[in-house]
């Protein structure tokens, strides 16, 4: 009998661990505006290299570049721009109110603005987007009043969720954002069923799932594109790739495929890498998405290459697992910053207009962190009543039920 070698498994590790170098040589950056822009109608096998590549718009020199530039008007970015440094200041407060014991956790979306913020500009009021907890640009670039949202952080008497969803898992049906599933990774499949009905019924709406690069390892993530691309749902799939799930590097979920945006080839799913911390990059591809799902041309998967700044959430340590200096070390940059530059290099905007700009958004955030403030607690020590509940959990009895239980003496 010949001896064979003896089998080892092999775990994926981090290039990089706490007090060690910051290294992001495997991340591979195609020169700005150097990604062609397929038509809409383009076949999945024709763009295979887009889900290897990033699309890119910014340039180093703050100039918008290439085929996927020119969508927007200087007074659409300007929009943008302050999108981005609102949800930069709301983050900021509620960090200092979990800090002070307002509330029990947060989670931060430093660094990942410009993702959210640019893709609702892309969309269509009356669009579903099936978030995670990381998405709430979507509504702050959707003008959802941010007193809403503080009120349902603190779970206050005026929260719009009656004490039933935990902080920063908002809801809002009249802004397409659809409430914030605890489960981790069960919107994925939501977003595809949901784009599923619309099709169905004949609507024009379509729906956007969003999931982290850690959750793409959980099984809902699978199923849900075997049903995007087996019934050709009119869904955007979207992946954040922030390099980092809660203490677990990307490389556990991503596997052998090199990329995560490279998955969706194998489901014959039209795929492509963007650059998540270029504002115009991120809503050129989300258009180019929404308007193939629109023209009954299917599914389409976008990664969108970004950096997670802060912690995964309040609850959290990355400085025990990765080096402390690696978000200075991140080769994409700050989505704000960028953005920022490009605005001043068109003649659109001024570090003054900027400096001013943060210190008005700045009061409009506090303003709106003191009337939230200013209202109680839903009840004694936090906690919905039963009556609550009761009216939160079952829906109002119909008038017909309600006769045929008296008739028969219920």
């Amino acid at each position: 009998m010949v001896d064979s070698a003896r089998l080892s498994l092999h775990v994926p590790e981090p290039a990089v661990r706490p007090g060690g170098q910051p290294d992001f040589s495997n991340v591979k950056i195609a020169k700005a505006g150097s990604v062609p822009r397929p038509e809409v109608d383009v076949a999945s096998e024709d763009i295979r290299d887009l889900a290897y590549s990033i699309i890119r718009v910014l340039n180093r020199e703050g100039e918008a570049v290439g085929p996927w530039a020119g969508l927007l008007s200087d007074e659409a970015l300007l929009t943008g721009l302050r999108d981005m440094m609102k949800l930069r200041a709301f983050d900021a407060r509620m960090l200092m109110a979990q800090r002070q014991g307002k509330t029990s956790f947060y989670m931060q979306h430093l660094g990942e603005e410009a993702v959210s913020c640019a893709f609702r500009k892309a969309i269509e009021t009356g669009d579903m987007n099936f978030p995670t907890y990381r998405q709430a640009g979507l509504l702050i670039a959707d003008d959802y009043p941010m007193v809403e949202m503080m009120n349902q952080i603190y779970s206050n008497e005026s929260d719009p969720l009656r004490g039933r969803q935990l902080p920063i898992m908002y809801s809002s049906k009249e802004h397409g954002f659809f409430t914030v599933s605890g489960n981790l990774a069960t919107q994925y499949v939501q977003a595809v069923g949901w784009a599923m009905a619309s099709a169905i019924k004949n609507d024009s709406r379509i729906a956007a799932a969003w999931i982290g690069d850690g959750s793409t390892a959980e099984s809902d993530f699978h199923s849900a594109l075997v049903f995007a691309s087996t019934y050709k749902a009119p869904v955007i799939l979207n992946i954040v790739n922030n390099q980092w799930a809660i203490s677990t590097f990307q490389g556990i979920a991503r596997g052998g495929s090199g990329t995560f945006a490279a998955r969706g080839l194998g489901f014959g799913i039209p795929a492509l890498r963007v650059d998540g911390n270029d504002y115009l990059a991120v809503h050129a591809v989300a258009y180019w998405a929404a308007e193939r799902a629109r023209r009954n041309l299917g599914p389409t998967l976008i990664e969108y290459v970004t950096y997670r700044v802060g912690a995964h959430s309040t609850s959290d340590d990355p400085s025990a697992y990765r080096p402390k200096t690696e978000s200075e070390a991140w080769p994409l940059g700050d989505p704000v910053l960028r953005l920022k530059k490009h605005l001043i290099v068109k003649g659109a905007w001024s570090e003054e207009r900027h400096v001013q700009a943060e210190a008005e958004i700045m009061d409009e955030v506090i303003e709106a962190q003191r009337q939230a403030e200013a209202h109680g607690t839903l009840h004694a020590g936090g906690r919905p009543s039963v009556r609550d509940i009761f009216e939160g959990v079952y829906a109002e009895m119909p008038p017909h039920i309600r006769r045929q239980r008296q008739k028969a003496g219920y």
